[in-house]
């Protein structure tokens, strides 16, 4: 995978720091050049100056230092993601069905006494409801509704009812382990793009392992 960074045109503008830095050297020397021999300055206004002069310095110094950190992060998170390309990644997201059994983690409500899992397809329309344990540790979809009949290949959406005295008490996401096809870097931070197209911030994964 090649990534290409096309540098913006703000890039090389100096940042605002820099100038204000650059304005108060100029300001602070034209002062020098010109106060009154008979009346210098007073030493402690120019000590105030001159701690603001290392105070705007220092604040250069750790702007460079911060962006030049945050390269190094961002570049080391794609080159730590491009391991996990081929593997399978856990997330609430769509998950792509083609005959083989999904790996799914519920999460139901506390208190919950019975669970229904809703399977959702890539139209929007329910496709099954399910009765499930109420248990927080990984259950198999084998790619059937409520009936047993075969659902076609395709992406669905899980989610989770969570039921108590005979009430819905919430409805929780369900985290489906999905392959990794791809790692792209996002504006906020770096992507994983899982098979059958659905895009998830790599912050969202919560398991990973070896693909089937």
């Amino acid at each position: 995978m090649t990534l290409a960074v096309t540098p913006s045109a703000s890039a090389a503008a100096p940042p605002q720091i820099n100038a204000n830095f650059t304005m108060f050297l100029k300001l602070l020397t034209t002062q020098l050049k010109n106060q009154d021999p008979m009346n210098p300055t007073d030493p402690a206004d120019m000590a105030v100056q001159l701690a603001t002069f290392s105070a705007v310095e220092q604040q250069t110094q750790t702007n460079a230092l911060l962006k030049s950190i945050g390269g190094q992060v961002s570049q080391m998170g794609m080159s730590q993601l491009a391991g996990w390309v081929g593997m399978e990644a856990r997330a609430a997201a769509p998950a792509a069905y083609s005959g083989t059994p999904l790996t799914l983690w519920p999460k139901p409500e506390s208190g919950a006494e019975t669970t229904s899992l809703l399977v959702t397809g890539a139209d929007g329309k329910l496709a099954a409801t399910l009765n499930v344990p109420v248990s927080n540790g990984p259950i198999t979809w084998e790619g059937r509704d409520a009936t047993g009949d075969a659902l076609p290949p395709g992406s669905y959406s899980f989610s989770l009812e969570s039921y108590a005295g005979g009430k819905l008490i919430g409805t929780t996401p369900v985290e489906v382990y999905s392959r990794v096809i791809e790692a792209q870097s996002g504006p906020d931070g770096p992507l994983l793009v899982l098979a059958g197209g659905a895009m998830v911030a790599a912050t969202a994964v919560t398991g990973l392992r070896a693909g089937g």
